[in-house]
C-alpha cells in the first residue's frame, strides 16, 4: 500500500510538472499562479502545495526534468579523446543543436527558460542556478580550448578563458535567436558553419 502511495504521488508530482510547462509556455512565469497550474492539471492547489513550496520551487523542479542544451556536458563525447578537444567542442555543440531542434520538451523548458521568466521575487535564486551552469559550461569549453592550444591546433592569441567566453556567447545567442523564430534559419546547418568560423578565427595561421 506504501509503495502504491508512492507511486501515485510521483504520477501527480509528474501532472504538475507537466502542466506548469504548458502554462508557464502558454502565459509565461510572472504570470502563471499556482491556481493555474492546479487547474491545468485537474488537481487542486492543496495538491500543489504537497508536493511544492512555491512557484519557483515548481519551476526549479521543470528544470531539473531536462538538460538543457547549454548546460550539456563537455566532458568525454563518445568518440573522442584527449588529443582531439576541437572534436569533443564540435560534437558537443552538435548535440545541443540536435536536442534543442528534436526534443520538444528540452525546447519547450528552454524556451521558458531564456525568454519567459524573470528572476525576481521566489524566481531570483534561479538566476544563481543559471549563472551556475553557465559556469561549469565555461569551465570545460575553457579546458578543451587550452588542450587545443597546447596541441597546436588552436593559436595563443586569445587566452582560453577569453576564448571560452566568447563561443558561448556566440553559440547561445544563435540557440536564443533560433527560439525566437525557428523558421528563420536551421539551427543544426547554421550552428556547425558558425562553429567553425569562430574555430578558424582562433588556428594557427598556416604562413
Amino acid at each position: 500500500m506504501a509503495r502504491r502511495t508512492k507511486e501515485d504521488a510521483l504520477v501527480t508530482r509528474s501532472l504538475i510538472l507537466d502542466a506548469a510547462e504548458r502554462v508557464f509556455q502558454r502565459r509565461g512565469v510572472s504570470r502563471t499562479s499556482l491556481q493555474e497550474i492546479a487547474q491545468e492539471a485537474d488537481l487542486t492547489r492543496g495538491a500543489i502545495y504537497w508536493h511544492f513550496q512555491n512557484k519557483g520551487d515548481v519551476f526549479n523542479a521543470m528544470l531539473d526534468r531536462v538538460t538543457l542544451p547549454m548546460e550539456a556536458s563537455f566532458k568525454d563525447p563518445p568518440g573522442t579523446t584527449i588529443d582531439n578537444p576541437l572534436e569533443q567542442v564540435r560534437l558537443s555543440f552538435a548535440n545541443a543543436f540536435q536536442k534543442t531542434v528534436h526534443d520538444p520538451q528540452v525546447r519547450r523548458v528552454f524556451e521558458i527558460a531564456i525568454h519567459l521568466v524573470e528572476y525576481v521575487d521566489e524566481l531570483a535564486a534561479v538566476r544563481e542556478r543559471h549563472i551556475a551552469a553557465r559556469g561549469e559550461c565555461l569551465s570545460d569549453m575553457e579546458h578543451l580550448l587550452a588542450r587545443a592550444m597546447e596541441l597546436g591546433h588552436l593559436s595563443k592569441r586569445m587566452t582560453p578563458s577569453a576564448a571560452a567566453t566568447g563561443l558561448y556567447a556566440l553559440i547561445s545567442g544563435l540557440l536564443q535567436n533560433w527560439l525566437l523564430d525557428p523558421k528563420a534559419f536551421d539551427l543544426k546547418v547554421v550552428g556547425a558553419q558558425t562553429l567553425e568560423v569562430y574555430l578558424a578565427g582562433l588556428a594557427v595561421s598556416k604562413r
